[in-house]
């Protein structure tokens, strides 16, 4: 076990100082792990071999190769623009009429109801950075009236 005492003095004795990276130029552009440039070694020249045998493989009903390629044909999708009408914003008070009109876009199908979740967590957003600049513009109206 290591005793506590001597902890700190080897500690002290390394190379980097706080705050100093080892590499202040750091990797240097374009450079490749070793590891993948080895993979790529290995299958240079398969590339065309390989993706025809899972295509074959999948066409024969191989369940793992057909979500393969289709997921290189189609990828999950991350993000999306969102395009629905929205009453205007004026107030927090507005923001009731923001979550209904979200809410109705679900439900005549224009959003789905995860993006009516981000919609709505930016709502939130929205009347939080609302709500703190009125309090902040009523506190210096109030120090103001104090002097």
């Amino acid at each position: 076990m290591t005793d506590p005492e001597t902890t700190g003095a080897k500690q002290a004795d390394t190379r980097f100082r706080p705050g100093q990276s080892g590499n202040p130029s750091g990797r240097p552009k374009g450079s490749r792990n070793a590891t993948t440039l080895a993979l790529e070694g290995l299958l240079d020249g398969q590339a065309n071999a390989l993706t025809q045998k899972a295509i074959d493989l999948a066409l024969t009903g191989d369940m793992a190769a057909l979500r393969l390629c289709l997921d290189r044909i189609l990828p999950p999708r991350k993000d999306r623009p969102v395009y629905f009408t929205l009453p205007e914003v004026k107030s927090a008070q507005d923001a009731a009429a923001l979550a209904s009109a979200v809410l109705s876009a679900v439900a005549v199908g224009e959003l789905t109801p995860a993006d009516a979740a981000e919609v709505g967590k930016l709502i939130d957003s929205y009347v939080k950075a609302y709500e703190t600049a009125e309090l902040a513009e009523r506190l210096e109206r109030l120090e103001r009236m104090t002097r």
